[in-house]
């Protein structure tokens, strides 16, 4: 998988300056005052700093923005990082100076002189999050990318706070890495193998195959990949890091390629359907930040693996198919496919492991895109708690999320005439009714929330925290939520 960058946390040396290579960071504060880090590299630079908080640019910059002096004299460095941050400004400015420092470091190492930064390590994820690349199938030479070194005054503190964000950026790039891989290379045995390396880590994880699905039951999702010549499976992972409580439950959509089946999609954009499985990718990257930072609680992670393809064998548009729970779903359009893995895999984590609450996630629908574009995730939820508690935790890490309705009005609309209930309502509500949809297959004392992530899992332009391509929203809320609601 792609490694996040090098950082390191080391004493203040300002001997070290004048010598540093690559790039030096200095913190100026809103109102222009240097600390100590940033007057030594002023009177290295012949004052340049002192011009620069005095120009219009200075002004001009918002909190945890970043400009780059170019060349300065008296200095080994290339180039000087003038970081806006005043003290009390975190985590957000902090994180976002970090995302600045990422895509000003280039391939350079660099230097920050943090001295006077309230929460370095908070700046220290955000580097690490925006220094993400995806080259794996790309040829020629390929640079690689600088190391990042912390000054600070109590270094130590400092690397144990910095210690469980290593592992949140560990996740995210898990999560980005599945997302961005193309489908003949992530198909559903790649997939699981990627999952079961992560025994190592301490996780315990379990791969169902088509037997073990059919003698189960779980007819819904053994048909959206009966077309495909790549087999379904289901990966079960565990960690169990609390005591002897139920575990708190997450359930991803792994589609690894979606044609839209027999209700074939049309060819413009398609290639994007690699994406389909964004769900399962960040089921697998929480799981992955879980066993990296030793988290004190017990969760199953459980992602449905399948491929839509249109084939001989594939599901018909009218076929009627029974759900591991026993209920019989009328299939209308193929391409409603994620709700039928997920409601088998749903039900199954329920009548196993009885969790205390389960989210899960699923580029499920375009219609989301539509409702609230590429800014937030559609929320839908049975418990105002924990759907309260999630959009606290995104709130907290900056990930978009916004609640929208579920309503018994919204069944009559998946109705079926032959069956006990239809995969799609057409376009009118689609979000909702696909939320209603699920919402048959959760018990009624059970916590859930559905997560529709199709507008924030990949995107065409970069984000906060990433470049184009892959996002891997979803690991670092969540992450939060565990944290704070479900251990110790």
């Amino acid at each position: 998988m792609t490694t996040p960058i090098e950082i390191h946390f080391k004493d203040v040396d300002l001997d070290a300056v004048e010598t540093a290579t690559g790039k030096i960071a200095v913190v100026v504060g809103q109102d222009g005052k240097f600390d100590m880090g940033a007057r030594r590299v002023n009177k290295l630079s012949r004052k340049m700093l002192d011009r620069f908080v005095e120009s219009e640019s200075f002004e001009k910059m918002a909190q945890g923005d970043v400009r780059a002096l170019s060349y300065p004299a008296g200095l080994a460095a290339s180039a000087i990082l003038v970081v806006k941050l005043d003290r009390k400004r975190v985590p957000d400015a902090a994180r976002k100076a970090g995302t600045q420092l990422a895509k000003a470091q280039g391939t350079d190492n660099l230097l920050i002189l943090a001295g006077a930064v309230r929460a370095p390590e908070e700046m220290a994820l955000g580097l690490a999050l925006r220094n993400y690349r995806f080259d794996a199938h790309k040829t020629g030479e390929k640079k690689a990318p600088g190391s990042a070194t912390f000054m600070v005054s109590k270094p130590e503190e400092v690397a144990k706070a910095a210690a469980p964000m290593a592992a949140i950026a560990e996740g995210v790039f898990f999560t980005r890495d599945l997302t961005n891989e193309p489908a003949n290379v992530l198909t559903t045995d790649d997939f699981a193998a990627r999952l079961a390396a992560m025994r190592e880590l301490g996780l315990e994880v379990e791969i169902l195959e088509e037997d073990d699905l059919e003698k189960l039951g779980m007819r819904t999702l053994l048909s959206v990949g009966q077309g495909s010549d790549s087999p379904s499976k289901v990966a079960v992972m565990s960690w169990k890091g609390g005591g002897e409580e139920a575990p708190f439950a997450l359930v991803g959509k792994g589609v690894v390629f979606d044609t839209g089946g027999i209700s074939l999609k049309q060819a413009a954009g398609m290639e994007t359907m690699t994406m389909d499985m964004g769900g399962a990718g960040v089921v697998a990257g929480v799981m992955r930040t879980l066993a990296l930072r030793n988290a004190k609680a017990n969760v199953v992670g459980l992602v449905g693996l399948v491929e839509n393809m249109p084939s001989g064998s594939a599901t018909r548009p009218g076929d009627v198919i029974k759900s591991m729970k026993g209920d019989t779903v009328e299939i209308i359009n193929t391409d409603a496919e994620g709700r039928l893995v997920l409601a088998d895999v749903l039900w199954y984590t329920q009548e196993r492991f009885k969790p205390t609450g389960i989210i899960n996630l699923a580029t499920l629908t375009g219609a989301i895109i539509v409702s609230l574009g590429h800014e937030n995730a559609g929320v839908f939820s049975n418990s105002d708690e924990l759907s309260d508690d999630f959009l606290k935790a995104a709130k907290t890490e900056g990930e978009g999320a916004w609640r929208l309705p579920l309503a018994p009005a919204y069944d009559d609309l998946i109705k079926s005439k032959v069956a006990d209930i239809k995969n799609s309502a057409g376009r009118n509500a689609g979000s909702i009714t696909a939320a209603q949809f699920l919402k048959r297959f959760v018990k009624d004392d059970v916590p859930w929330c559905h997560l529709d992530i199709a507008g924030v899992a990949s995107i065409s332009k970069e984000s906060a925290y990433a470049p184009a391509g892959a996002t891997g929203w979803g690991v670092m809320a969540l992450n939060r939520l565990i944290a704070d609601k479900y251990e110790g």
